[in-house]
């Protein structure tokens, strides 16, 4: 497995591969991967002929008080878990290099409107610009046929898709389910930021959103109703913020009031602690 650092050396690598017809299933992700992360790559590498992925903490979607100093970077480890899977490439590039320079002299940027105006994009300012900006330096840079991306930032996927069909990418995007923990947690990097008493209180989430999909199943379609019910279940762990829970269309993400045969997902994002959760299920 190759570790590349430049740009024009992964554009080199990855264009001697297409130049061969050879297909490549890219996984960009920010380090410090967990079995989630892992399924993308085998998915990726049982896809394609050749597998690419990124390790890139990309300080553009971080904000002024978030956990960019703090985000766990086991780099060794990473490629170690990536080279065992045959995964072909690393792209771990510098921020100097992605942003021309420490103090991002780089001037292009990408909004997607309206994902910016909701959700991630009002609580999170910038980090969806950030988001979509570093993928699209990815994609040009490691050139797939196919791009692959969990369920669990779904905002995330809803922007990256757009962002491929508004740009003319050419690019496969290739939604992957949320891996969770035996009792429900969504895998992520981030708890490990957890202590063991919120690691048990975090899955306060998925009990909230089963119980409102099993609401939803038995047949009502009010949302204000099946709201309450996730609020009774937050109400059992005092320590969990919800930032917000909503009940939103899949494909834009826009409010809902009643469920009317649309496709819906619950999004919600909570701090327990110094730890920011996010997830999402489907109704």
């Amino acid at each position: 497995m190759q570790i590349i650092s430049e740009p024009r050396e992964m554009q080199r690598l990855c264009g001697s591969w297409r130049c061969g017809r050879e297909t490549i299933g890219f996984v960009p992700t920010m380090g410090a991967l967990h079995a989630g992360h892992l399924e993308l790559a085998r998915r990726a590498k049982s896809e394609n002929e050749r597998m690419v992925a990124s390790i890139f903490v990309n300080p553009a979607q971080f904000g002024p008080k978030e956990d960019l100093d703090r985000y766990p970077s086991p780099f060794e480890r990473d490629c170690q878990l990536l080279a065992d899977l045959g995964c072909d490439a690393v792209f771990a590039p510098t921020k100097e290099v992605m942003y021309g320079g420490a103090n991002f002299s780089h001037g292009t940027w990408i909004d997607v409107t309206p994902f910016d105006e909701m959700w991630e994009g009002v609580t999170r300012p910038g980090h969806l610009r950030g988001v979509a900006t570093v993928v699209a330096k990815l994609f040009n840079i490691c050139t797939p046929a196919r791009a692959y991306f969990g369920e669990k930032d779904f905002q995330q996927l809803r922007v990256v898709e757009c962002l491929v069909r508004d740009l003319n990418f050419g690019i496969e995007i290739v939604p992957c389910p949320t891996l969770r923990e035996s009792d429900g947690l969504a895998m992520s990097s981030r708890n490990v930021y957890l202590s063991p008493t919120e690691r048990q209180s975090a899955t306060v989430i998925f009990r909230a959103m089963s119980a409102a999909k099993a609401l939803a199943q038995s047949g009502e379609t009010s949302v204000s109703k099946i709201g309450e019910a996730m609020d009774k279940v937050f109400s059992q762990e005092p320590d969990m913020v919800p930032q917000y829970v909503s009940i939103v269309d899949s494909e834009t993400l826009a409010p809902l009031r009643e469920l009317d045969g649309r496709p819906a997902r619950i999004l919600v994002a909570a701090h327990l602690g110094k730890t920011r959760l996010i997830d999402n299920m489907a109704l």
